[in-house]
This record gives structure tokens, C-alpha cells and sequence, in this order.
């Protein structure tokens, strides 16, 4: 067994609004050591940590915009939000769900609280990834995986300690829900206080996770509080987390791409030349069409 050791603990930056319905904690790209190169294939973070939205009876969220090269994961743990995109997908996720969007060649869409939580207003807590997609997938048919929790393969701990949900990759031989084009693992490890588990991954991956709720312990030595974030270093291949509270924590190890990254704004591709030709593809109304 060789342990995997901790790289570097992360605060949460102030926060910053993204529309008006996401009020967010922005992790990954943020400069020191969590660029989009050093967490590849994991290219964007943000955590909407727990906050109350009054009532409106205009939902808050984000209007109509465009993506290309890569996927939106959004995993809601408090509140729930309403999905439409361009392709005629469309879905609410509440409560332990998973919205899975796949942009590949292009895609508009749009994401609002959903209508009745809007109304009664609540506490709003979710995470949004952006997952690369490789180069030979860029291109791809845009899709969408609307994922229920009771859909989650989820892996129980002894002693009724806690629960893993593989959302995507494997745990102890349980297959995640969600189909990668790549190797991507995401889980949630709810654990009661005293809960403790153990993951296994290659020390070629790039893995961190994020205290959502509570505070754990990782690997025996290190106390990490809630809306913190881990990164571990690329040696070893084992970690242990135990919850000195009852906690949440997202568990993030993915293969990367080792592919160039070429970025700007809601596009993420190869090159230079292809972020270009992204957006006059934009312009030219490629993407399909969404109401506002």
C-alpha cells in the first residue's frame, strides 16, 4: 500500500454570482496549482455552498448561452434547477441528482431554479464540473444524461457509517451511473460522524476532493473543514477520509487527457483555430436555437 499524500488544502474564495441564481465558490482554474493542465481532465469547479434565496416569481438562474469540447456536471444538494438546451433536452434535478450534459460540437441551453423552489424560495447548495472531453470526442453529438439519485449505484459501509454514490467511474467493483469518454471517477461519500473510507486510485490520475458538509479527517493526520478543497499529490495510490462530524464529500479522480487546452469563455478546445472557428460557428447560429 503506498499512501497518496496531500498536495495542498484550498480555501473557499469569496464568492461570485454566475447569473443571478448561482452564488459560487470558483476552485478550478484558479492559478496556484489548480489550473485546467495540473487538474485535467477536471477543468472547472464551481460550489454554490448552502444559501438562501427568497421567494420570486421570477426564477433565478442563468439565461441562454453556448458551449463546445467539453461536459457540465451539476450535482444539486439542496434546492432543485430546470435544464433546456438546444437539442430538446430538458430535465429537473433535485435533491442527491445528477445533470450530465455532454456540449461536444456545440450546444445552447440554459439553467433556472425550478419554478416551484423559486416560488417558496430555500437553501440552494450544488457543484458544477466541467469534464474535457478528448480530442477525438470534441466533435461528437451533443447529449444529456439526467441522472436520479435512486439511479446512483450507491456502496454501504459497515456499520451503517455511510454510503457511497458512484456517479461515475467504480468503487469496490460498483459501477458508476454515468457513461465518460474517459476514465472519470465522481462520488459522493455521505458519512456519518466516525464513518471512514478508503479509495483506491492510479498515482497517474489527478484527484482531489471537496468537504461539501461537516469535516473530516485524511489520512489519519489532517483536518479539513467544510467548503475546503484537496488536491492530492500524483504518488500513491491509496486515501483514507474519516468524518470527525457527519459530512458530504465529493471525490474527484480522473486519467488526463494530456491533450493542449485552448479556452476562452464557454468554448474548450485543441487550439487556437478551433476556439475561433467555435465561435463563428456561434454566430453563424450552429448551435441551434433555445428561447430565452
Amino acid at each position: 500500500m503506498r499512501t497518496k499524500h496531500i498536495e495542498i488544502v484550498v480555501a473557499p474564495k469569496d464568492p461570485h454570482y454566475v447569473g443571478d441564481g448561482f452564488r459560487v465558490h470558483n476552485f478550478i482554474p484558479s492559478g496556484y496549482r489548480l489550473d485546467m493542465e495540473r487538474m485535467d481532465p477536471f477543468i472547472l469547479l464551481d460550489y454554490n455552498s448552502p444559501f438562501y434565496f427568497p421567494p420570486t416569481d421570477k426564477p433565478r438562474g442563468v439565461s441562454v448561452h453556448p458551449h463546445r469540447g467539453f461536459e457540465t456536471v451539476t450535482i444539486a444538494y439542496q434546492g432543485k434547477v430546470a435544464h433546456h438546451d438546444s437539442s430538446g433536452n430538458s430535465g429537473v434535478i433535485g435533491v442527491g441528482d445528477v445533470q450530465w450534459m455532454t456540449a461536444a460540437s456545440g450546444i445552447l441551453h440554459k439553467e433556472y431554479h425550478e419554478e416551484k423552489f423559486s416560488k417558496e424560495g430555500g437553501y440552494f447548495q450544488m457543484a458544477q464540473l466541467w469534464v474535457n472531453l478528448p480530442a477525438k470526442y470534441k466533435m461528437s453529438d451533443p447529449k444529456y444524461q439526467g441522472i436520479t439519485n435512486s439511479q446512483i449505484n450507491k456502496y454501504q459501509l459497515a456499520g451503517d457509517k455511510g454510503v457511497i454514490e458512484i456517479i461515475a467511474g467504480n468503487y469496490k467493483n460498483v459501477e458508476g451511473a454515468a457513461s465518460t469518454f474517459s476514465p472519470v471517477n465522481m462520488f459522493n461519500a455521505r458519512l456519518e460522524e466516525g464513518g471512514k473510507a478508503e479509495f483506491t486510485f492510479p498515482s497517474t490520475y489527478n484527484t482531489a476532493l471537496l468537504v461539501v458538509d461537516g469535516e473530516i479527517n485524511v489520512n489519519g493526520t489532517q483536518t479539513v473543514a467544510e467548503n475546503h478543497f484537496v488536491l492530492f499529490e500524483n504518488e500513491g495510490e491509496d486515501f483514507s477520509i474519516e468524518a470527525t462530524k457527519k459530512s458530504t464529500v465529493l471525490i474527484l479522480s480522473g486519467e488526463p487527457l494530456n491533450e493542449p487546452i485552448a479556452a476562452q469563455g464557454p468554448f474548450v478546445m485543441n487550439t487556437r483555430k478551433e476556439i475561433v472557428q467555435a465561435i463563428k460557428d456561434y454566430n453563424l447560429g450552429k448551435f441551434g436555437y433555445l428561447e430565452e
